[in-house]
């Protein structure tokens, strides 16, 4: 063998073997870091898992399908002796990456299961209150979603010492410091982006808390921005503007239109809101008195009113004007809702499912609490309202760079869009759009303006459940907020 050819075979012998060696050690390599993986998982899992495992929910009585997301229900601490009900469901599309959104109903002293099982929530309750149905157009397709019973005394949320007077800062607080207890449950969702979304007196909610979590330094949170659907934002322009859309809306006829601005009017300014004369008092009580207590829905003009045209027609929760409207019932002499009920809304089928036995274990619920109901007379009765308008506040968060929505159907007599639509043209952003149509399949779904990092949006014909009405475009709404795209 010449000195090349044997050169040759040790070049090949050596490339062979380094081939070899490499093919093993990228084989160890691998075995390795799968060993290392799935260690890590493991210890992720257990750590992150096993605070929240005893909460969650792996059977629901009445459920006819497999869900492809997990759900937990249980209790996160507020203040001392305060505990607030949740139910958590994780998003059907990668929950790893997608939002985390809180959802809060109003009221005050309304549950967000309401939101949870006839809005958007990933399934509903059908009428015979003992089966479930899939909801196709539920918020936690795109999102995890959080739906909270706050405050303490709504829903099956508590006090150990059973006392539930409330106001806006102490519900603010108790919302932030249960936020702290969810985040310390689950801490692998704290880099999601979050945002918090409130609904009727969720629209003093949802701001209130939101300067909290911007502002409080301890919750460690990516937050992004909040929503308000049809949310008492101004008292006073709520009741402004509500004049103007029943007339507009033919509720009124000429004749109290015209006493309306005989007494309520001067030089082209009218003030049905806070006007000083007692003949203005008693024509705006009659027009609130048509708006309230007439049998029609409050909640979507265009609607029926479920069961009927009855004598407790006050609107009593959902919104609640405590000091004009309560007093126009009781001058017109009607007995306001003490039921928890509000009016022309049936959730019958609801109050069953979540009564039953079954139900209240599934759901990790202590058996020496009362029965659930849609709303609590203790607390909206006891409620202490601090902001009559939350416009100090917008301006803040908005100044803080904070994304903001304000959406309304605009069918709703009880938070009209009007009156939010001024509120939010007077918060001294420029205008970056023009008053536009926004587009669901093909049909013009409402219409919105952008000012700067705030957008009002109307939902076409919905009234002030809008993801009930509207569940589709109310999706796509969400879709297009969560991730900053036009609408």
């Amino acid at each position: 063998m010449t000195g090349r050819a044997r050169e040759t075979q040790t070049a090949g012998s050596q490339e062979s073997s380094s081939l070899v060696y490499r093919s093993m050690s990228i084989r160890l390599c691998e075995m390795f870091s799968l060993r290392v993986f799935f260690c890590l998982l493991s210890v992720s899992v257990h750590v992150a898992s096993g605070m929240y495992d005893p909460d969650e929910v792996l059977d629901l009585p009445g459920m006819s399908f497999k869900p492809n997301y997990r759900q937990w229900s249980g209790y996160l601490k507020a203040s001392s002796g305060k505990f607030l009900h949740y139910w958590f469901v994780t998003s059907q599309r990668d929950p790893l990456k997608d939002p985390v959104v809180l959802w809060l109903n109003g009221g005050p002293g309304c549950s967000s299961l309401d939101g949870f099982l006839s809005e958007n929530g990933p399934f509903h309750v059908n009428d015979n209150g003992a089966t479930l149905y899939e909801n196709e157009f539920s918020w936690n397709k795109i999102a995890n979603v959080l739906y909270l019973e706050s405050p303490a005394g709504v829903g099956y949320s508590y006090s150990d010492d059973q006392k539930y007077q409330t106001d806006d800062d102490e519900v603010a607080n108790n919302n932030y410091l249960a936020l702290q207890s969810f985040f310390i449950k689950f801490p692998n969702f704290t880099q999601n982006e979050f945002f918090i979304f409130g609904e009727s007196y969720g629209g003093i909610y949802a701001p209130t808390l939101s300067l909290r979590v911007a502002t409080g330094g301890q919750l460690k949170v990516n937050f992004k921005g909040f929503a308000v659907g049809n949310g008492i934002s101004s008292f006073a322009l709520n009741d402004q503007s509500l004049i103007y859309f029943g007339n507009y809306h033919g509720l009124f006829g000429e004749q109290l239109w015209k006493d309306l601005n005989d007494n309520c009017c001067q030089n082209g300014v009218c003030n049905f809101y806070n006007n000083s004369k007692e003949s203005c008092s008693d024509v705006v009580s009659h027009a609130f008195n048509i708006v309230y207590n007439s049998g029609l829905n409050t909640y979507a003009l265009y609607l029926d009113c479920a069961g009927g045209v009855t004598s407790q027609r006050a609107m009593m929760h959902l919104f609640r004007n405590f000091r004009k409207h309560w007093e126009a019932n009781k001058s017109v002499g009607n007995t306001p809702n003490v039921q928890g009920v509000p009016t022309c809304i049936n959730s019958t089928a609801q109050m069953n499912w979540l009564n039953r036995g079954d139900v209240r274990k599934a759901l990790h619920i202590p058996d020496v609490l009362p029965p659930w109901d849609i709303c609590s007379d203790a607390v909206g009765r006891q409620y202490h309202t601090i902001y009559e308008t939350v416009k100090d506040v917008y301006e803040k968060l908005l100044a803080l760079g904070l994304r903001a929505l304000v959406y309304n159907g605009d069918t709703d007599m009880a938070c009209n869009f009007l009156g939010d639509q001024w509120f939010v043209e007077q918060l001294g952003q420029k205008a970056s759009t023009q008053y536009q149509p926004w587009i669901y399949e093909k049909q013009i779904a409402g219409f919105y303006q952008q000012f700067g990092n705030i957008t009002f949006l109307t939902v076409k014909g919905a009234g002030h459940m809008v993801p009930q009405w509207a569940p589709g475009p109310s999706l796509q709404m969400l879709q297009s907020f969560l991730s900053n795209k036009p609408y």
